[in-house]
């Protein structure tokens, strides 16, 4: 019988050292899209496909995050008493009703594998999300929503994927899939000459926690780190795994370019400063 998805990992415990010097004291999670962090986006999108057990692996560092999804009475009440209703409501927001958050730091940066093996006591023996921030997906229907749906028809674990240049994916885990979007075959960061494909993991998974035990013994491969990569394709001959190629628009806010772009489309959409912005743009 399948368990419903209860629980998200952040894996958040990086330097963000591309957005130097905005990242010497400020998480990169917490750079804004317009108005709202990355990492609010990204519990949005985990709360919307059900999640309630929110796990964020974190460094000493990142406190921001913590601390942007604590109760601010202080503030609460000045917009109270101000008649900012509006705002108010804005910060009941961040907090999702229902929600429980979990911190466990994660002591040296040995990759994303190590990162999601960082969160085994905290998930215990049941599925659950991984959600790389960086990655921000505007759709409809949410990514992890997407992945869901796959779980609850396949039983066994998910990831999302998409296309991307064939010389990019040196930069990525490249999956083979067979025509059912089973995977036959997934590599971290291939020659672009080697790669099975050019289709690219991005930060989306769902996850059995059969994947704990192959971590706690994946030796360190590509960068010298635990690849999540090595232990799904040491899962592969005893699981069917899926690729999603989820629907909308990726933004990889993990570089100046995707971040830049995000900002903008995502200011299109705000009634209050669209108008003011198209004609600037228009000037340029």
């Amino acid at each position: 019988m399948k368990s419903k998805v209860n629980t998200a990992v952040f894996p958040v415990a990086g330097r963000g050292t591309r957005f130097l010097p905005a990242t010497k004291a400020i998480p990169k999670e917490m750079l804004p899209i317009v108005d709202k962090p990355l990492i609010q986006y990204a519990v949005e999108e985990a709360v919307a496909a059900g999640a309630t057990r929110l796990v964020f692996i974190t460094h000493r560092s990142k406190g921001a995050i913590e601390r942007h999804f604590q109760t601010n009475y202080e503030l609460e009440s000045i917009l109270k008493d101000s008649g900012k209703e509006a705002l108010l409501e804005l910060l009941h927001e961040t907090v999702p009703p229902g929600v429980r958050f979990y911190y466990v730091e994660q002591g040296e940066p040995l990759g994303l594998g190590h990162a999601v093996l960082c969160a085994k006591e905290v998930v215990g023996n049941e599925p659950f999300f991984v959600h790389l921030p960086d990655d921000l997906i505007r759709s409809d229907l949410g990514c992890l929503s997407e992945l869901s749906e796959i779980y609850e028809e396949t039983g066994a674990s998910v990831i999302a994927v998409e296309p991307v240049p064939q010389e990019r994916t040196s930069s990525y885990g490249v999956v083979d899939i067979d025509e059912r979007s089973v995977l036959k075959q997934i590599v971290e960061k291939p020659d672009p000459k080697e790669a099975p494909s050019n289709l690219a993991v991005v930060g989306r998974y769902l996850l059995t926690p059969d994947i704990f035990d192959l971590l706690e013994r994946t030796q360190r491969g590509a960068g010298g780190e635990i690849q999540l990569t090595d232990a799904i394709a040491e899962l592969l001959p005893t699981q069917e795994i899926t690729a999603c190629r989820f629907s909308g628009i990726r933004y990889d806010c993990g570089n100046k370019y995707g971040y830049v772009t995000a900002n903008l489309d995502l200011a299109l959409e705000q009634e209050d400063i669209r108008a003011a912005l198209q004609e600037h743009l228009k000037q340029l």
